[in-house]
């Protein structure tokens, strides 16, 4: 059952993203960020937790996900070390997506050679 909650889930938010670019005029950086902000207002606000127990990686993985991970950060950071941490918090809880994100694009730059084709 987890795998078909992930399933639907992620797919849910897949098929909303792909609405919105074949019906508005929005670009895909623009959802994207869209999607970003509104996983971190929807986790500091604390209805994006009940999407992650039902849906997990469904939930977690795209980039809702990746903002929910970051209001998350914050809450955690700003309990344990005060103000100080709205600035560390999110940053320090998805630093190991970040980092395999950059490492990941390196690899791929180096193995298939970008650039301008002209």
């Amino acid at each position: 059952m987890e795998y078909l909650n992930a399933f639907l889930c992620g797919g849910l938010l897949c098929a909303v993203g792909q609405i919105l670019i074949d019906k508005t005029s929005l670009t895909p950086a623009r959802i994207l960020t869209g999607y970003v902000v509104a996983g971190v207002l929807l986790g500091a606000l604390g209805l994006y937790e009940p999407l992650v127990e039902w849906g997990g990686a469904g939930a977690t993985v795209p980039l809702t996900g990746f903002g929910y991970n970051l209001a998350k950060g914050v809450r955690e950071a700003v309990t344990q070390q005060g103000w100080l941490g709205i600035f560390t918090g999110g940053l320090t809880a998805s630093a190991g997506g970040i980092a395999a994100a950059v490492v990941f694009a390196v690899v791929m730059a180096l193995l298939f050679r970008p650039g301008d084709k002209r």
